[in-house]
């Protein structure tokens, strides 16, 4: 399992930058950058589980860990869903956190993911453009 981390500075409010992450239609924006048209099914609560999908419903299914408004968001994720099918997978502590810090900037969004080394290099040259991406969001909308 490998760590990974990447932080960006947003100037925008914790609250704005929480609702990009996690509204339906600003979630689809900047998860683009990991595949066109991803959306979620379920609801963000502690303990329940939420399923990812791609455009084709494929995708994978995972635990909200941890769900502190404006400040942190963690997933551990738990197996993957091909043709409406879950399969468990042995990924250990596979995690994905949001940490949203204020600052006299806006907000420090800081995004840790604990990933197989298979998914490295994918996570590696996508997640710092989906940041950018949830920035100018952050920045630009009303």
């Amino acid at each position: 399992m490998e760590t990974l981390s990447y932080e960006i500075q947003i100037n925008a409010s914790p609250e704005k930058v929480w609702d990009v992450l996690w509204s339906e239609m600003t979630y689809r924006q900047w998860t683009t950058a990991f595949t066109e048209g991803s959306f979620y099914q379920g609801t963000l609560e502690e303990g329940t589980i939420v399923k990812f999908f791609d455009p084709n419903n494929n995708g994978m299914y995972s635990r909200v860990e941890k769900n502190i408004p404006q400040k942190e968001m963690k997933f551990l994720h738990l197996g993957e869903i091909y043709n409406g099918i879950e399969t468990p997978q042995d990924w250990g502590e596979a995690t994905e956190t949001y940490i949203l810090e204020e600052n006299d900037e806006g907000t420090k969004l800081t995004g840790k993911i604990q990933t197989p080394p298979d998914f490295v290099e994918f996570f590696k040259d996508k997640f710092p453009k989906a940041l950018e991406i949830v920035k100018n969001l952050s920045q630009n909308q009303l």
